[in-house]
């Protein structure tokens, strides 16, 4: 039996199924093409009204397949019986199966249903029986009747075992791309892992000893101004390497690895601002939102950032007003940086400076993070840059 809920396309098509029997077993039948007699009296006509209702039945096969099975063997019991003592008299056909056109259709139920599965063949079995005659043995009704009962389990079999190939290569072909995707995810693990080594065999141990060269010189230095420089090398080399060693971290993490949580402080963007401010860019920062919801590279992240905005702006939009806003939600970081119309003269000597690739560069850190950032001219005249970054990305140390 189907318990599911049935679709109103799959209530109608039932209907029709049902009323198609219906009109086709009952010409056949006034056609002499099947039980009808030659005189048909009112007990033949009352028979006519019964196959009718029994293969009206049909639509409830879903729900009752026992049932219906058992209505129209039932019913072909019923009519073989009234034949053999004379009640409805001779048939008009002489070589013509009793049972209604819809035994081919309830045939199938055992096969389809399990449930029913023992007392439907049963039924079934005494289907044939009575379709067939064998006390009246006749080889074209004999054909006649096991096609008519065997052509349903037959193609209910073929459907089933159809569907259960059809079900077994589909797994195959999920397996065969699940296995595709891990050696491809495994295949970027290992790049990754390899990027990352060659990073930091490489770039860190340069890093590190253009920073103790730098607190060397700073130690070592006779004036102030000097020590001074040697000191703000020193600290950039620092933060290159806390940046450097978040990028490494996240190579050798899994993308896909929440696991983990670093708790490090975290750049601090009013800091940019204020400087900002303190070279005559008016500068407007809100920060929403608690800021310890951003892991550390994800905080990094947001600070180079807003740094780069504001270091073109100085650049580039001279006079212009810039106004910083970061959201802090709990899965996301959103940035906006817009300024104004430049209002005075660019300096192309200090606009020339620079690599040139600085938003460029920026956009594959954020991709990096899973992130995305857009920049682009703003209607006003000005210039606007916007990022979101999820809140939290590991890194190798933070799964350690």
């Amino acid at each position: 039996m189907d318990d599911r809920p049935l679709s109103p396309a799959s209530r109608l098509g039932d209907a029709a199924l049902a009323a198609g029997f219906v009109a086709l077993d009952t010409g056949l039948t006034l056609a002499g093409s099947s039980w009808w007699p030659e005189r048909p009296g009112s007990l033949a006509w009352a028979m006519l009204v019964l196959q009718a209702v029994v293969n009206a039945g049909l639509v409830a096969r879903r729900r009752a397949p026992l049932a219906v099975l058992a209505a129209v063997t039932g019913f072909s019991v019923l009519v073989t019986m009234l034949i053999l003592v004379g009640a409805l008299g001779e048939p008009a056909g002489e070589i013509v199966v009793w049972p209604p056109m819809s035994a081919v259709l309830v045939a199938y139920l055992p096969v389809r249903y399990a449930a029913i599965r023992r007392p439907g063949w049963i039924l079934v079995g005494i289907l044939t029986l009575v379709a067939a005659r064998p006390w009246d043995p006749s080889m074209v009704i004999l054909t006649v009747a096991l096609l008519r009962t065997a052509v349903g389990p037959l193609l209910a079999l073929y459907f089933t075992a159809r569907r259960s190939l059809i079900a077994v290569l589909r797994e195959r072909a999920e397996r065969a791309e699940r296995e595709q995707y891990l050696l491809a995810a495994q295949a970027r693990a290992d790049e990754r892992a390899r990027i990352a080594a060659e990073m930091h065999d490489v770039v860190t141990h340069r890093l590190s000893l253009m920073v103790l060269s730098a607190g060397a010189l700073r130690v070592r230095a006779t004036d102030e101004e000097t020590r001074r420089a040697a000191e703000e090398f020193r600290a950039a080399g620092c933060q290159a390497l806390d940046e450097l060693r978040d990028l490494v971290g996240i190579l050798r993490t899994d993308p896909d690895d929440d696991s983990g949580r670093q708790e490090l402080a975290l750049p601090d963007i009013a800091a940019l601002a204020a400087e900002s401010r303190s070279v005559g860019i008016p500068t407007e920062l809100v920060e929403e939102g608690d800021p310890t919801r951003a892991s550390p590279v994800v905080g990094r992240t947001a600070y180079r950032i807003v740094q780069e905005a504001l270091t073109n702006v100085r650049k580039h939009a001279p006079g212009a007003e810039v106004g910083v806003v970061v959201r802090y939600d709990p899965d996301r970081v959103h940035l906006a940086v817009r300024n104004t119309a430049p209002v005075g003269v660019v300096d192309a000597g200090l606009a020339a400076t620079g690599s040139r690739a600085g938003l460029e560069g920026l956009r594959n850190r954020v991709e990096l993070v899973r992130g995305t950032l857009d920049a682009g001219p703003s209607p006003d005249g000005g210039f606007e840059v916007t990022a979101s970054l999820p809140a939290y990305v590991p890194t190798a140390e933070a799964v350690r």
